[in-house]
């Protein structure tokens, strides 16, 4: 039983705890009603609603108030455990990074940014370092694009209700354009980044799917831009859908066995 006579420990998570319920239960909230909620000064309450929606856990609509994000949306596709993902894709980065020797990384789609989750680097002088970002929007990623590109355009509305994350390289700058864009990545079957991520990278990716047929990573090569050539994306492509159907080969093993290649 909660104890209602003794002060939470932390405020702020606290408050960002009841704007997670009231968002989960429906709610949809002003940055004032999110402060008399709180009883806390409007400035407070719209720091707390950023931080949920830099996470996906709310979206800003056309009339600036705050609903529940694609976080807090029930989804039927099937989920798996980080380790479980990791351990089931590993074998294909491994073998796609033995193939053309750049640096592989795999993201995962959380809200409207893709969050990386695992890597191996190039053993070349110079190459892409894995985790150069934690974090970043899906738009101006490879990966990103990837898994977006599985996305319905009403899907995409709901993800980017609050406008596309700001990014300073990414030559999209409106969600028009990034469905415009998003049909070439699905007639082509992949992704590319030249540069939109940060400057002097590029990269090329595939998205990873469930047994099911619902996206549950990106799988994306990382190249230094002067080494990229344009005359190998065929190559580049043959070697990601090898690595893809490799990975979803293993996501559609029983559990026991796609835990066995886990590292």
């Amino acid at each position: 039983m909660r104890n209602t006579e003794q002060a939470p420990p932390l405020d702020s998570v606290h408050r960002a705890l009841r704007l997670l319920v009231a968002l989960r239960d429906g709610q949809v909230l002003s940055v004032k009603d999110a402060a008399a909620m709180l009883d806390v000064v409007p400035s407070t309450a719209h720091r707390l609603l950023a931080a949920l929606c830099y996470d996906g856990f709310a979206v800003q609509d056309r009339e600036r108030r705050y609903r529940a994000g694609p976080e807090l949306a029930h989804r039927e596709e099937m989920h798996y455990p980080p380790n479980q993902l990791r351990g089931a894709i590993w074998p294909a980065i491994e073998t796609l990074n033995k193939t053309l020797d750049e640096t592989i990384q795999v993201w995962v789609l959380q809200g409207p940014r893709v969050r990386y989750i695992d890597g191996i680097e190039s053993t070349q002088s110079l190459s892409v370092r894995t985790a150069m970002w934690d974090l970043v929007p899906a738009y101006c990623s490879a990966g990103g694009k990837a898994l977006l590109a599985t996305l319905s355009n009403a899907e995409l509305e709901s993800l980017h209700a609050g406008g596309l994350p700001p990014w300073r390289s990414s030559r999209i700058t409106s969600l028009q354009a990034l469905k415009r864009h998003l049909v070439t990545v699905r007639q082509n079957g992949y992704a590319l980044n030249l540069e939109e991520a940060a400057q002097g990278i590029s990269g090329i990716a595939a998205c990873v799917k469930d047994p099911s047929g619902g996206a549950v990573a990106g799988i994306s090569v990382a190249i230094p831009s002067v080494r990229f050539n344009r005359k190998k994306i065929p190559d580049y492509v043959e070697a990601l859908r090898a690595a893809v159907a490799t990975a979803e080969a293993e996501l559609g093993k029983p559990p026991r066995e796609t835990s066995a290649a886990a590292r």
